[in-house]
């Protein structure tokens, strides 16, 4: 998909500009028993799982840390010269990205054939790694769940003026407004993102920030992923949370369930530490670690679930081929269209 490439060249220009993005350059992929992986998921999140990985293995990880489009620009740029054998990605768009490039190789079928289909890529050039559900926060001192929408479409109502949170230009707002885009057409995706301007809704930089807000009843509503829900309840009881979850309408696009993912790169096609780490990451130690430290889903099927969270099958997120949320020009183009960026 070449139309993509402006947007990611863009970003990649940002990374000359602003020099704080990544991390200071890989060593090296070539020597033995060292494994190079650009990560677009925080070493927040993720740095425990790796080094967990090097101790069981005995392999050296090194990782470049950058947001998921940030590090696909780079690995754009560099081509086959990158020195990364694995990408470790928050959102499929940027997967998607690669393998349109040819830069992702095909990965093997006992590695493809691990994961639910509905949550991973089609050609087998990438695996999903976790689920994320897309859900509105709301004030549970103020709403109950019967005054919640169940639909994102009705946030656009004059009831929630003033009182909807929103991260435009967060990686996963993103991600869902290109799978409206997908799953709705453009001129309803269009429609809806001009009604949240026209409705006043509060913009935010991040998830995170949405939660607090409806925490302390700054904002009655809020979209945001699960996860961070789960987190904070886990820190501080979720009887103490004043903010509570509405789920989607089973099977629309407000039900979205969205997925990190992971490839290897074109050149690490037989690389045995990227096949190794992979397998790590989709195995019961793995994906255990996802659930319980990072709340996400497990893809993998007969996975565990978060505690006190709906199980994937009953949240039924909407029919989508993960490979049609790669058009992330389109979707910035489109924020910006509406001012939203």
């Amino acid at each position: 998909m070449r139309a993509l490439r402006p947007t990611i060249a863009l970003a990649a220009a940002a990374l000359v500009l602003t020099g704080c993005s990544v991390s200071p350059a890989a060593p090296d992929a070539d020597e033995e028993s060292t494994l190079v992986v650009y990560s677009g998921r925080d070493e927040e999140l993720v740095g425990p799982l790796l080094d967990a990985f090097e101790a069981e293995s005995g392999i050296t990880v090194k990782v470049r840390y950058a947001t998921s489009v940030e590090m696909a620009a780079q690995l754009l740029e560099e081509g086959d010269r990158t020195p990364a054998q694995v990408f470790l990605s928050q959102e499929p768009g940027a997967l998607g990205a690669l393998s349109a490039e040819g830069l992702l190789t095909e990965l093997p079928s006992d590695i493809t054939d691990s994961v639910d289909p509905q949550y991973t890529s089609t050609d087998g050039t990438w695996v999903g790694l976790t689920g994320r559900a897309r859900v509105i926060a709301y004030d549970g001192d103020e709403l109950t769940a019967d005054e919640v929408p169940t639909s994102v479409f009705d946030l656009t109502d004059p009831r929630w003026r003033g009182q909807v949170g929103i991260a435009p230009s967060n990686a996963s707002f993103q991600s869902f407004v290109t799978a409206l885009r997908v799953l709705e057409g453009e001129d309803a995706t269009e429609a809806w993102l001009r009604g949240l301007v026209a409705n006043e809704a509060q913009i935010f930089p991040r998830n995170g920030a949405i939660l607090e807000a409806v925490n302390t009843g700054a904002i009655d509503v809020g979209l945001i992923n699960h996860y961070y829900w789960f987190q904070q309840a886990a820190e501080v009881g979720a009887q103490n949370m004043r903010a509570q979850l509405q789920y989607g309408e089973p099977g629309t696009s407000s039900a979205l369930v969205n997925v990190t993912g992971i490839g290897i790169l074109a050149g690490s096609a037989d690389d045995a530490a990227a096949l190794e780490f992979v397998r790590y990451l989709l195995s019961a130690e793995g994906q255990d670690y996802f659930v319980t430290q990072t709340t996400e889903y497990s893809v993998v099927p007969g996975g565990p679930t978060p505690a006190d969270a709906p199980a994937l099958d009953d949240i039924r997120g909407p029919e989508l081929d993960f490979a049609d949320l790669a058009d992330l020009d389109g979707t910035i183009a489109l924020l910006q269209k509406v001012g939203l960026l």
